[in-house]
């Protein structure tokens, strides 16, 4: 994304990289899609409604950012339908879920 400068001048204010292979070997997240979840889900196990729920763990002992696949390492397609702009990608299953 360009944006003018305090003199006019367009600059690139995104972090990210110019190919898809710097993406993909990417383990800081520049410009990606970071997920299911934002931040850490501790331990990597939570508990919704009294049921517990295990996510994959990729950062210590914690899960981050959707995990070791995360929609950051997902390829994602635009096409524009009736003026508006749609996502598509192939289906990413819920963590634990089949």
């Amino acid at each position: 994304m360009m944006a003018p400068d305090r003199d006019g001048r367009l600059e690139d204010v995104v972090l990210g990289y110019d190919s898809l292979g710097k993406y993909v070997e990417d383990a800081a997240y520049f410009g990606c899609l970071i997920g299911r979840y934002a931040n850490r889900i501790a331990l990597g196990h939570f508990t919704l409604d009294g049921v517990e729920h295990s996510v994959t763990v990729n950062n210590g002992r914690n899960h981050l950012h959707g995990g070791a696949r995360g929609f950051n390492k997902v390829l994602w397609e635009a096409k524009e339908q009736g003026g508006k702009l749609r996502r598509r990608s192939a289906h990413v299953p819920e963590p634990g879920r089949r």
